[in-house]
């Protein structure tokens, strides 16, 4: 596949300011978003010419002509809010996450563009945190709190995100101590399939990850290898191809500290999870598949882009730019997005 092919030829740029690898292969092409004061964690590509980002400030941008102009969608009286998550569903319906503890946490909902929101969960329990939130169509979705009273909080929707319920937490496994998910990239809850669903965690003397079979109701935990012992360490990002083979990513996100062995892989849905051979050298946020690829992904993160050509056994750095999330759509295109409101669309 030639896109397969492009970023198995990725080279690593001269300086962390030059944004292209040598030409003629793959590199990332800075999109101006004309929003440096905002940080935006929270992405969605729809394809090549559509894509969403969401970030610092209850900023949300949409662009439909391949980053080329981005559109301020910001719900209205959202300025003190975090946008961490964005899904969307197409150019014109999406659905974001604010993080924060008690009614900081809130979920908005578009169904045309930006044009007008309806927040349609906001939460009322101070022992909540919501970090992530996932779809697995355009009807069935979840989010996840931290925990509380021992065990994650997962919400549910079943109508495109007009309207959540909490599950009940029977189902949950408790929780560790000082254990918790890291809203960083909108990836530390995913999906495969129309049941399957993951969650990860950090914080805690193990890094987890969490796995649901029946979209959230029951779960079993797995420790990783990811190093994790300490509130700013553990699994950052999941990315899954499948019900099966899933990556996962993480570190230290203090930038004074080193973040070795911080990735793992899984082939059997999450049940056990195995260190690579070579991972990223580096604390890493974000993590997406090249689709239809069973061995291509992306990992990304402040000091770099990683790449895997044999399904995350072993990364080797293609970029040297920060970002702290990444995604790819159908089309093949992938974007990514991260501080001082850079947003990047991969381009050969």
């Amino acid at each position: 596949m030639a896109c397969v092919a492009a970023l198995a030829a990725l080279t690593v740029p001269a300086t962390a300011e030059e944004a292209a690898p040598a030409r003629g292969g793959a590199h990332w092409a800075e999109k101006d978003t004309g929003a440096p004061q905002v940080r935006f964690r929270g992405l969605a590509a729809v394809d090549r010419r559509t894509a969403w980002l969401a970030g610092t400030g209850g900023t949300v941008l949409r662009t439909t002509d391949g980053g080329g102009n981005w559109r301020n969608v910001s719900p209205p009286g959202a300025a003190d809010l975090q946008f961490r998550d964005v899904e969307a569903f197409d150019g014109r319906r999406a659905v974001v996450l604010a993080i924060g503890e008690g009614e900081a946490s809130r979920v908005y909902r578009t169904d045309d563009g930006g044009t007008t929101w309806t927040e349609s969960f906001r939460n009322t329990d101070p022992k909540a945190f919501y970090d992530c939130l996932t779809f697995f169509d355009h009807r069935h979705g979840l989010a996840m709190s931290d925990p509380v009273d021992g065990r994650f909080r997962i919400l549910s929707t079943g109508d495109g995100g007009r309207s959540w319920r909490v599950l009940p937490s029977s189902g949950m496994p408790e929780a560790l101590d000082g254990e918790a998910g890291f809203a960083a990239s909108g990836q530390c809850l995913v999906t495969a399939g129309p049941r399957d669903v993951w969650l990860a965690t950090g914080g805690a003397a193990r890094a987890r990850v969490l796995h649901s079979a029946d979209r959230g109701r029951t779960w079993t935990a797995a420790d990783t290898p990811v190093p994790a012992g300490d509130p700013a360490k553990g699994v950052f990002a999941l990315a899954f191809r499948d019900r099966f083979h899933g990556l996962a990513v993480g570190g230290d996100y203090r930038p004074e500290q080193a973040s070795p062995r911080a990735a793992a892989v899984t082939t059997d849905g999450g049940r056990t999870w195995r260190p690579v051979t070579t991972p990223p050298p580096a604390y890493r946020s974000g993590a997406a598949w090249l689709p239809h690829s069973r061995t291509t992904a992306l990992a990304v993160g402040p000091t770099g882009t990683d790449l895997t050509t044999d399904g995350g056994r072993s990364w080797r750095t293609v970029d040297t730019g920060s970002y702290d999330t990444v995604a790819c759509a159908p089309d093949l295109s992938c974007w990514a997005a991260g501080e001082k409101g850079r947003a990047a669309r991969l381009e050969r």
